[in-house]
């Protein structure tokens, strides 16, 4: 049976009627008939219409009797998408990931404690690696590194008394990196993206340098800290870029594109570390990369998010840079030239104003996406060091950083390649089901039957493990960026970053405390991920769908309520088309591609 309908009468006005005290032109050589197209909408006198997120005029934050601008997937359809000169931005948003992962994985060489022995001043010889409470010894002598020939351990002699520099640096990246992700995505959402990436380069040279030429500990912890700040916004800002220049089926290779090159910095990284040989120089020459992508700031090179401009209201800069994009696209001339008049029809509607705190409150439907994908990518990253604990055993110094560094970042590299080509066919939520299950299940094998099982079994537990958590993380952060609405997709998105860079410090908590208590944190975790599968049963799907906008396309993202149907059907009219009561209080709908 249909849904009751409203006995007050309902009224038919024209769509393109303007703001009270707005005015609409129409520029030069522009048909005729545009001002006379017929286009009726449904409007109820109870109140204002519900936007319809499929419709080529978008919510941008504005009141819903001022029409915003089109979308970006409209205008991109018409204008052509995969021209040359989007290829090309795609191309240089994907680029610095490559120092990006050299500056994330570096943390593993710089904290690594080296094989030791000590020499007592009659000569005599301790044990290798023989612990600070039975040697009592003041001069310790350190063996080979791998592929360093020496690091701030060697350097300051930062073992035994002096061992808690070396996690605490750590936990300073890390912090680092969270509050450089929370505080630039801020800054991303008022002053853009392209202004946040510039400030990230041009910041994190000179603090990659100060760590580079520090003297003491405390100086290289400051550096380092600084360091992982501007690390963690040019993750931001570059991840922003390169989605929102996107149209839906680019978003998911686009994305997974980018963490396959920071996946090829991590591997690259020991090769550079063999080439540099000593700590210092390994980050000098890092901090010099980030130098060197200050040439994104050149005039034209790399332009603003324009899907930003146009949710701000700045439609005038946003066209300059859509004409960009029209270079080398197989777009006829006629439809760019009615998507780019469709921006001048528009009214000059002023810039949009900062969103205030309250308001952003109040988007229950936004902050229980956020808290449940952030919740996920904590516990993804958070976890993902329980599994490396399988090659501790090893009695190889070498062996146990080669086999763990290598285990790892290719977990991480199979995991993208896994996502790239399983989740546009099954979903995002069904994908995220599936990880999120096999890392419990690695988790619940390796605690009940880990004393049970041989070493090759624990260790293949630990690979799948490894695997499935890198895939949960991944597409945690590329989920939330697809349901955080543009007007606020820097804060949301900084939000989770910094939640995965908070789970990563289990890693130098656990060697604070010098590994005690890892079995209570894996039983915690493992929990915490069953909890987590539950949740992500109240997300939506995003597959094939347009990016929301502003915070109302935000609002309607959600998934179809189990007890009610979004649009039942009717009955069919003359023509054999599906009528439908528009009554927006008894549906849930979702925003169509």
């Amino acid at each position: 049976p249909s849904p009751a309908r409203s006995d007050r009468p309902i009224r038919r006005l024209p769509a393109c009627l303007p703001a009270p005290g707005a005015c609409v032109t129409f520029p030069d050589g522009a048909p005729a008939e545009r001002a006379r197209r017929p286009v009726v909408r449904l409007l109820m006198d109870t109140g204002p219409s519900t936007p319809d997120p499929g419709d080529p005029r978008r919510d941008f934050a504005a009141p819903p009797s001022e029409p915003g601008p089109p979308s970006f997937e409209w205008l991109l359809g018409r204008l052509g998408a995969g021209g040359r000169r989007q290829r090309l931005l795609l191309a240089l948003s994907c680029l610095p990931c490559l120092l990006l992962g050299l500056g994330v994985g570096s943390d593993a060489l710089f904290a690594l404690t080296p094989p030791r022995h000590c020499r007592d001043a009659n000569g005599s010889r301790v044990p290798e690696n023989a612990t600070c409470q039975e040697a009592h010894c003041q001069n310790w002598e350190y063996g080979g590194l791998p592929a360093l020939t020496s690091n701030p351990v060697t350097e300051w002699f930062l073992d035994c008394s002096r061992g808690w520099v070396v996690p605490l640096e750590q936990l300073c990246f890390l912090l680092g990196f969270a509050a450089g992700a929370l505080f630039l995505g801020h800054l991303a959402d008022s002053v853009g993206r392209r202004s946040t990436l510039l400030l990230a380069l041009a910041l994190g040279c000179p603090a990659g340098l100060l760590a580079a030429f520090a003297a003491s500990p405390s100086v290289f912890m400051l550096g380092r800290c600084l360091w992982g700040v501007m690390l963690g916004g040019l993750q931001l800002a570059l991840y922003l870029s390169r989605l929102e220049l996107c149209c839906p089926p680019q978003r998911l290779p686009v994305a997974m594109a980018g963490d396959l090159l920071m996946v090829g910095g991590h591997f690259l990284l020991l090769g550079l570390a063999l080439a540099c040989g000593s700590w210092r120089i390994l980050q000098g020459v890092m901090s010099a990369g980030l130098g060197l992508c200050l040439i994104y700031g050149c005039p034209g090179f790399f332009p603003e998010s324009p899907r930003w401009l146009l949710a701000t209201r700045r439609t005038a800069q946003a066209k300059e840079i859509l004409i960009g994009l029209t270079q080398g696209s197989a777009a006829q001339e006629s439809e760019a030239q009615e998507a780019l008049a469709e921006l001048d029809n528009a009214c000059h509607l002023p810039a949009a104003t900062q969103i205030s705190l309250r308001i952003l409150l109040s988007c229950r439907n936004i902050w229980k996406n956020i808290l449940i994908l952030g919740f996920t990518t904590f516990i993804a990253h958070a976890i993902s060091h329980c599994y490396r604990l399988a090659w501790m055993s090893l009695e190889d110094p070498h062996a146990k950083f080669y086999l763990s560094y290598l285990l790892s970042t290719g977990s991480a590299g199979f995991a993208c390649l896994f996502l790239c080509l399983s989740v546009d066919r099954y979903g995002r939520r069904g994908i995220l089901l599936l990880t999120t299950t096999l890392t419990g299940i690695a988790s619940l094998i390796l605690l009940g039957l880990g004393e049970y099982l041989n070493s090759a079994a624990q260790q293949t537990f630990s690979i799948v493990g490894l695997f499935a958590s890198h895939a949960a993380g991944s597409l945690s952060i590329f989920f939330a960026s697809e349901v955080i609405p543009t007007i606020i997709r820097g804060k949301g998105l900084g939000v989770i970053l910094a939640l995965a860079s908070l789970g990563g410090l289990s890693a130098p908590v656990l060697r604070l405390r010098e590994q005690h208590g890892s079995f209570l944190e894996h039983i915690v975790l493992a929990s915490l991920n069953i909890l987590a599968l539950l949740c992500l049963m109240l997300l939506p799907e995003s597959k094939r769908k347009a990016l929301p906008e502003g915070l109302r396309d935000g609002e309607l993202y959600r998934r179809p309520s189990l007890l009610r149907r979004a649009g039942g059907r009717e009955g069919r009219d003359a023509e054999g088309a599906t009528r439908r009561d528009d009554v927006p209080l008894l549906s849930t709908p979702n925003p169509a591609s």
